[in-house]
């Protein structure tokens, strides 16, 4: 029902109450009846309409058939008043529940209505024309503008400066972006002007992708979900049929045709499932809507009630507890000086494309050094690359190069670099081995916490797998916290989807990771977490949930999230069914009015609905950097 229409029927309905709840206790007014109809058609029609179409075209006994049945009946035993009563709380409490409902669908909706709708395409002239965005294709070179959002998922070619990325990725603080690194559609631009080309089109953004994975979410149920729906048909078939042999019952027993009515009437309103139907849904949705704000997306409330249940945390190390980029990490120069090693050996690099040579350029960049000119460059597979500096001949790669070029690598300086856990780049002149350069993946900033997060919420066992050797797996591990025991090195995909079997075996794992060969592993598992919205798309669609952050806080903040909605919806359910089985004993075995009966009912239905509206507010957000 459109909002407008929602509202307008409420205000009637509570006038009309008003009215004749004014000529009951404070003095005679004319036309009451119109007012208590305007009730009764205000009130009661929208929720007859409802239930009649789903009993006819679905075959299903809405609740609200309960409430009509039950004003219709008091009505009939001259209690027109009391019937009133149920039908204005009930419009009211159906208005505050859509109402807080729809604040948890707008809450992602607004997320979603960020998006531009133009942006500054740059052609091949260098003339720069304000496009929509839906025309951008990849490759497209678009310009931002200081304040301007991002229009597209793409990457930095031109500028440096802070992107906004609170919309996507939930972290409350600006990200500074150079060259090469991905923005993210929606995300602000802060101050710079930036070149920005396109990745991919508008249908396969990160937006886009976020938009059809709310809309999943929504469509999925959860198991709670499933139990309540399935509960609240049954039991309205059980407590029509029971109302009915009740008042049966209660005229057998001798009470007059009014009272018998009238009590049976009472009955059908407290024992009617309204705050039990309700309770899992409002947690559920407010909880999925507070993860996404936060940048965590749950393709729908089945992940969200099966992480709460995790005992065991299963990561991939690259680009999940790893940056999954190598960083220079030790410099060992022998014939020549530090800044000469570095410069010389980037200069080299500069001609290839591996990781290793775009580690060094970063590593001058970050020292504000000049690469050394070198020329005539070969590469040599499986083993490195040759050139000409102005001093002469030079060469860098691997123990095999060194070989080949008969230097000598036992040199006392170079013992610890002996233990594998990182690559090791020589360079030399000749047989004369100038020096080393050691590269290696790092840790995230954020991956050491994350994991002590989830100790201190109570997880059992975490373990890391990689493909990588042990001795890189080591390095890694012990630096996070973990013990050799949790370290799995040296593994095929296939071997990472049998270590998750056999932890699963054991209780529900969660598994983490980003890559293609995640994919396997990300099924496999009870609930499969993708780490990078802008990562693998195989891992993406593999996976039950997605951090579009890459701060390792929001995992241990979603489980935290998780749990705190499995008790919210125990507490609503709790509370709705022991709410109902105190009101249907009052009926049964005391004088229950039936005006407190739908206080009770009604009063239950907002309470359970407002406790799970808690969870919208939940903090999932942090304030550190990833």
């Amino acid at each position: 029902m459109p909002e407008g229409l929602d509202l307008a029927l409420t205000v009637v309905t509570l006038a009309g109450m008003a009215y004749a709840l004014a000529n009951r206790f404070l003095t005679p007014l004319p036309q009451t009846d119109i007012a208590l109809l305007a009730v009764f058609l205000a009130g009661g029609a929208p929720a007859a309409f409802t239930a009649l179409r789903e009993l006819f075209r679905e075959r299903v006994l809405d609740v609200d058939l309960l409430m009509v049945v039950a004003a219709l009946a008091a009505a009939s035993v001259g209690a027109a008043l009391e019937g009133a009563v149920l039908l204005t709380l009930f419009r009211l409490s159906n208005m505050l529940e859509h109402r807080a409902m729809g604040k948890a669908r707008r809450a992602v909706e607004a997320l979603m209505a960020l998006r531009p709708e133009t942006a500054f395409r740059l052609g091949p002239d260098g003339i720069v024309t304000e496009v929509a965005v839906e025309s951008l294709n990849p490759g497209d070179l678009v310009v931002l503008r200081p304040g301007a959002r991002v229009p597209v998922d793409g990457r930095i070619t031109v500028g440096q400066g802070s992107l906004d990325e609170s919309t996507i990725t939930g972290e409350s603080i600006p990200v500074v972006k150079s060259p090469g690194d991905r923005v993210h559609e929606a995300t602000v631009n802060l101050h710079a002007i930036l070149t920005v080309e396109v990745l991919r089109p508008i249908a396969e953004s990160t937006v886009a992708r976020m938009i059809a994975m709310v809309t999943e979410a929504q469509a999925q149920k959860a198991p709670s979900e499933r139990f309540s729906a399935w509960f609240g048909q049954r039991y309205t078939v059980a407590v029509l049929a029971g109302s009915i042999l009740l008042f049966g019952l209660f005229l057998y027993l001798g009470q007059p045709f009014d009272e018998a009515l009238y009590r049976a009437a009472t009955i059908l309103v407290a024992a009617s499932p309204c705050a039990v139907v309700i309770s899992v849904p409002a947690a559920i949705l407010s909880a999925l809507s507070a993860a996404a704000r936060g940048g965590v997306l749950f393709k729908g409330g089945a992940a969200l009630e099966t992480l709460a249940t995790v005992q065991t945390f299963a990561f991939d190390k690259t680009g999940t507890l790893t940056t999954g980029r190598a960083e220079v990490t030790r410099l060992l120069p022998l014939d020549i000086d530090e800044t000469t090693l570095l410069a010389l050996m980037s200069g080299i690099e500069s001609h290839s494309e591996h990781p290793i040579a775009d580690a060094l350029r970063r590593a001058v960049e970050l020292r504000g050094l000049t690469p050394e000119t070198v020329t005539d460059v070969t590469a040599h597979p499986s083993e490195g690359i040759t050139g000409t500096h102005a001093s002469g001949p030079i060469w860098a790669g691997n123990p095999r190069m060194a070989a080949r070029m008969g230097a000598d690598l036992t040199h006392p300086a170079l013992a610890i670099l002996q233990d594998g856990s990182e690559t090791v780049v020589y360079l030399g002149r000749g047989d004369v081995l100038l020096g080393a350069v050691a590269v290696a993946d790092q840790p995230r900033a954020t991956s050491r916490e994350g994991l002590a997060a989830l100790r201190h919420a109570g997880i059992k066992t975490i373990v890391m797998m990689t493909g990588d050797r042990r001795p890189v797996a080591l390095r890694i591990g012990q630096a996070l916290g973990l013990s050799p025991q949790e370290i799995h090195a040296d593994l095929l995909p296939a071997d990472k989807v049998r270590l998750v079997s056999d932890l699963a075996a054991r209780g529900r794992v969660a598994f983490v990771g980003d890559g293609v060969n995640d994919a396997a592993a990300l099924a496999r598992a009870d609930v499969g977490i993708a780490m990078g919205a802008a990562g693998s798309e195989v891992a993406l669609q593999a996976a039950e949930v997605a951090l579009l952050s890459e701060n390792m806080d929001r995992l241990a903040a979603a489980h935290r999230l998780a749990r705190r909605t499995a008790a919210i919806i125990r507490q609503n359910l709790i509370f709705a069914l022991g709410a109902m089985g105190v009101l249907v004993v009052g009926g049964l075995f005391f004088d229950l009015p039936l005006p407190l009966a739908v206080l009770g009912h009604e009063g239950g239905t907002v309470l359970v609905v407002l406790n799970g509206l808690r969870l919208l507010f939940d903090p999932i957000r942090s304030d550190r950097r990833p």
